[in-house]
């Protein structure tokens, strides 16, 4: 049997890039302006697309490749793969669900611990020749009220490193969970509201844009901590650019952002705002679990049999 050819639409090392070649014929696009062109050289001979949700297929790029079969987005998220034009056309769908949760998990924690302790902010005054007089003593998040939107597999992971950290968590989806024991509320301006710190862990797209607004930010507080790790998109930049100029919360750890890959211009002088650049889900093993997984759905789909992380 020949083998399979696989659109590459991320970047990956050299080592994991050589175990996807073990297995598929590679097309390497890792840079977006190099997209287009592939397709249209390769288009006829693709049966496998592996995407990210941010940079997602489109329709018309499945349209002009008649041969594809299985698309799988790595991560969690898939919000710029049109989902019903894939299935319309019987493609298999999957993502990379459960490989990185613990290390996004991970990512929060330790962006609510920067923020909150200033960590950032201290080792550069540190570096500079300062000591800690003049400096207001920074946050503790002990015996605090944690609020999640987005309890999923991330979130339930964020919730069990929290209770570590003996914090009341609360919660808001779009429906409440049967198998939870956390306070559960019904719009994220009442989960806000109750807070004393916020994590975003909801999947991206048109049904979450901007649902922290400046409404949510102006119930969090001026005491309130904000972390994203899960899609600029759900955030509202200059909502939240204005309130920590103006102090209507504490500050804010973020991963994720609307302009990315550029830097969100608005936050960069802002002391109170500590900024990673999407790698939240990145870490040696996630990686090889993220690359293993994509395997095992390949080779699932070429056999027949159900996907493992199926969208």
């Amino acid at each position: 049997m020949p083998r399979r050819r696989c659109l590459v639409l991320h970047r990956f090392s050299a080592t994991h890039l050589a175990e996807i070649e073990a297995k598929l014929d590679v097309i390497y696009v890792p840079d977006t302006s190099q997209q287009a062109e592939a397709i249209a050289t390769h288009g006829n001979d693709i049966d496998i697309v592996l995407t990210i949700g941010a940079r997602g297929l489109t329709a018309d790029e499945m349209d002009a490749m008649p041969r594809l079969a299985f698309i799988c987005a790595l991560g969690a998220g898939y919000e710029r793969l049109d989902v019903d034009a894939a299935r319309a056309r019987g493609i298999a769908l999957a993502n990379g669900a459960g490989a990185n949760d613990a290390c996004v998990a991970d990512h929060a924690m330790g962006l609510l611990l920067a923020v909150t302790r200033q960590i950032p902010r201290l080792d550069q005054r540190v570096r500079e020749g300062g000591w800690r007089e003049g400096l207001p003593p920074p946050a503790s998040i002990y015996g605090k009220r944690l609020g999640i939107i987005g309890l999923g597999t991330i979130g339930r992971q964020i919730a069990r490193r929290a209770a570590g950290f003996d914090l009341a968590i609360g919660y808001h989806n779009r429906r409440q969970l049967p198998d939870v024991d956390h306070t559960y509320f019904d719009s994220a301006t009442a989960l806000a509201q109750w807070a004393d710190m916020l994590i975003v862990a909801t999947p991206g797209g048109a049904d979450t844009r901007h649902i922290v607004n400046a409404d949510v930010l102006q119930a969090l507080g001026p005491r309130g901590y904000l972390v994203n790790i899960a899609r600029g998109s759900v955030v509202d930049t200059a909502a939240m650019a204005q309130a920590l100029r103006d102090g209507a919360i504490a500050g804010a750890g973020l991963d994720v952002y609307e302009s990315e890959p550029d830097a969100p211009a608005d936050l960069i002088g802002l002391h109170n705002v500590v900024l990673t650049p999407h790698v939240a889900g990145a870490s040696p093993e996630a990686i090889a679990a993220t690359v293993a997984s994509f395997l095992d759905n390949a080779e699932r789909q070429a056999a027949g049999q159900p996907l493992r992380t199926p969208i």
